[in-house]
């Protein structure tokens, strides 16, 4: 053996050893060996992994760990098309180019994106391999291959029969950035302090942060128990504007809050949630006054058409003061300003017609099945107080808006029939002079033929009055029609993971041997966003639980606990911690001490600590190598006090990665390796006090015992010590292990 360990000579010769051996296949084994499963949360297709990716390392622990007990294990690999994420960055590299997303048609756009994506597709998995990940790559699933897109397409259609899916015009959380709608749990809510703006209407005054969006205004409401306006509920008041006279009614409504401003609230249904459920409840009209690109529009804008609602907000102020219609300006109002996750743009709350997932249902409640879930621990959530999390999230769970408005995603199989509402439906395409125009269908139809419009059609919205149906396939009737230009949200269908990859492969016994799967590990500021989710939907699909444990890793901070960011120029690269200190010293750093749930701090000092903790097994092996060679180490338990240990802490670890707690596991062993075999045992084997047999033993348990964690290093030392290459990780059973 060499006199230090060196993980570029090693590496990536094990891990190709691994790949071409094919030892992590999954082999179905009889109904008698237990079946352990893991399904990889799926990174971005065409992104490098970042060092949260690096988390894996917990799953790859507990999937080596349950393999070399013998069991019938699958660790399935897959990556996401990231719907926005993708479709974003893209975008930005075409502005680079000097070109937009609006320059092409939706077949040639989405054509362009999957040929980047598939450029770029090897990335995360040759990462994935650098990093020693035992995944069963025969069984890889794409969330974009045609199979799964079937899948994903049937479950929406069976959705929709069942009364789950429905379609309505609703305010939805709309970027005009990036050009789509979101659901609420994709809205990140910053505080900032802004302006408060005291406006009159005539003889009563409203305090608001948007008054650009006053044109849209259709009544003013105030609380029914505030006296001070009991006076006017029912009438209405007349007052001069910036574009005339208007005439306002005067509503009560229980979700005014009289403690805020004036106590009046001036209700704009078409620009804020609150105010379109009042507009709901009242059966008030709808009047939008901003367009998805974030402009203001429409006859009742008057002269501030075509602002974008920054300028609009500018100009409106500055009328307001010179008409004598600002009361009072409060420039330092703290309040919460919802903006887009992926770009931070602010949320536009705009009317559209969308797609939506009914959570709650008389006949298929879908929290309900959770809850129960979770009450009867077929579920259990690893990570304090995240199940209490989930919980409050469940109970209020409003439906959810799986609708998106871009080209890079699984199309929703829904079909408009033009014929006879070519005027209520709204049409944005390239003419046949490169110029990108927005029309009602009826009026694209006579500036522009048909044909054109259908091949460079780029989205289409109807109204909710517009029939439609539907399908994976046209319609087989008289009548037109177009398909819907909305994809699913990107958590449609992962939500559907742990069923999907699996009911898609092509030995059809997989689902039936592996689901539920066992465990789920992710971060825990995702349980929202897809863990819930895919309780919802795997729930729905198999009337059973996707995972039997949901394991939730903390985010890796810096010495300073602050989130790592580009910005801040703390992030930290796992390749190049990889290619620095090895694999083993990055996925020991991480785990080690780590807790579900808590975050952790991480700095180049960890990964040195762990690039040691390698060094000094491998300089342990050469001690036993050299100075044992004519021994063979005992496979009976001895009754000697060292035995007693090394079962004791064989045992312990073991009970810790039962018991999903593989930071502790970690701990243990480099504690008990480091302090107890190497400072204790191997300085009394020196001073002849421990015999070859106890040492080559203590050894041969330890590399078993730490595989898991460090897989390179101890298939390097397994190697030596069995002077052939086995390409496996060491002994797939546990005949020989202290017990």
């Amino acid at each position: 053996m060499d006199t230090r360990y060196d993980h570029s000579q090693h590496e990536g010769k094990i891990a190709q050893l691994w790949e071409d051996a094919k030892v992590f296949v999954a082999s179905p084994t009889p109904k008698s060996k237990k079946a352990f499963s893991i399904i990889l949360p799926p990174p971005n297709a065409n992104d490098p992994l970042h060092l949260g990716h690096a988390m894996y390392a917990v799953e790859d622990i507990l999937i080596r760990y349950h393999r070399m007990l013998g069991e019938d294990v699958l660790w399935l690999p897959g990556t996401d098309h990231a719907g926005i994420e993708t479709q974003y960055v893209f975008e930005k590299k075409l502005q680079k180019e000097g070109k937009s997303r609006f320059q092409y048609d939706r077949k040639t756009l989405y054509s362009m994106i999957w040929d980047y994506v598939q450029d770029n597709s090897n990335t995360a998995v040759d990462q994935l391999k650098r990093l020693g990940f035992s995944l069963d790559w025969s069984r890889f699933r794409f969330t974009l291959d045609p199979k799964v897109v079937e899948y994903v397409t049937k479950t929406f259609l069976s959705l929709h029969q069942d009364g789950l899916v429905y379609r309505d015009l609703q305010l939805v959380n709309y970027c005009t950035k990036c050009g789509t709608s979101y659901s609420d749990l994709e809205v990140v809510h910053k505080d900032q302090i802004s302006s408060l703006y005291t406006l009159a209407y005539g003889p009563l005054q409203v305090a608001t942060t948007r008054p650009e969006t006053k044109f849209g205004d259709v009544a003013l409401a105030v609380n029914p128990k505030d006296k001070r306006y009991a006076s006017y509920i029912g009438k209405s008041i007349s007052f001069e504007d910036l574009t005339g006279h208007r005439e306002l009614p005067v509503i009560a409504d229980e979700l005014v809050d009289p403690a805020f401003g004036t106590g009046v609230l001036k209700v704009t249904p078409a620009h804020d949630s609150i105010d379109f459920m009042i507009g709901q409840k009242h059966h008030l009209p709808m009047i939008t006054t901003i367009d998805l690109q974030g402009k203001l529009t429409g006859a009742a804008v008057g002269p501030y058409a075509g602002l974008t609602v920054a300028k609009a907000r500018e100009q409106v102020v500055a009328d307001l003061k010179t008409k004598g219609l600002l009361i009072n300006e409060n420039t330092k109002y703290h309040n919460s300003v919802g903006v887009c996750y992926r770009c931070s743009r602010p949320i536009e709350p705009l009317p559209l017609p969308q797609f939506f997932l009914r959570v709650k249902d008389s006949k298929h409640n879908l929290v309900e099945n959770v809850i129960k879930i979770l009450d009867k621990k077929e579920t259990k959530i690893h990570g304090a107080g995240r199940e209490k999390i989930l919980r409050h999230w469940l109970n209020n769970l409003v439906d959810w808006n799986i609708s998106r408005q871009i080209v890079w995603g699984i199309p929703i199989p829904a079909w408009y029939q033009t014929d006879g509402f070519e005027d209520q439906i709204t049409v944005s395409f390239i003419d046949s002079s490169g110029k990108y125009q927005t029309n009602t269908l009826e009026n694209a139809i006579k500036e522009h033929k048909f044909s054109i419009v259908s091949a460079g059609l780029q989205t289409i919205s109807a109204s909710t009055s517009v029939p439609y149906l539907v399908g994976i396939e046209r319609p087989n009737d008289d009548h037109q029609y177009l398909p819907e230009t909305d994809t699913f949200d990107t958590w449609f269908s992962s939500g559907q993971w742990p069923v999907v990859t699996l009911k898609t492969q092509d030995n059809s016994e997989d689902f039936n041997r592996y689901y539920p799967t066992t465990v789920m590990e992710t971060a825990y500021d995702i349980l929202l966003f897809w863990v819930m989710r895919m309780l919802l939907l795997c729930t729905y699909l198999t009337n059973q639980t996707p995972f039997a444990h949901v394991y939730l890793h903390g985010l890796i901070r810096d010495s300073k606990g602050q989130k790592m960011s580009k910005s801040k120029g703390n992030v930290i690269n796992p390749l190049e911690i990889v290619d620095k200190y090895g694999a083993d010293s990055l996925r020991l750093a991480l785990v080690i001490r780590s807790t579900p749930g808590q975050d952790k701090s991480v700095t180049e000092s960890d990964f040195v600590a762990a690039r040691n903790f390698t060094n000094k097994l491998w300089n342990a092996a050469r001690y036993v190598l050299t100075t044992t060679q004519e021994s063979k180490a005992s496979t009976r338990v001895q009754q000697t006090p060292f035995y007693a240990h090394l079962t004791t802490v064989t045992q312990s670890v073991t009970k810790q990665l039962n018991s999903l707690k593989p930071g502790l596991a970690a701990d243990t062993l480099y504690t008990e390796f480091w302090h107890w075999y190497c400072d204790v045992e191997i300085e009394k084997h020196k001073n002849s006090l421990l015999s070859n047999q106890e040492l080559t033993a203590g050894l041969i348990t330890f590399i078993k015992l730490l595989h898991p964690f460090i897989p390179f290093v101890t298939e390097a030392i397994w190697q030596e010590l069995q002077l052939a290459k086995l390409v496996s990780p060491p002994l797939i059973t546990t005949d020989s292990w202290p017990t």
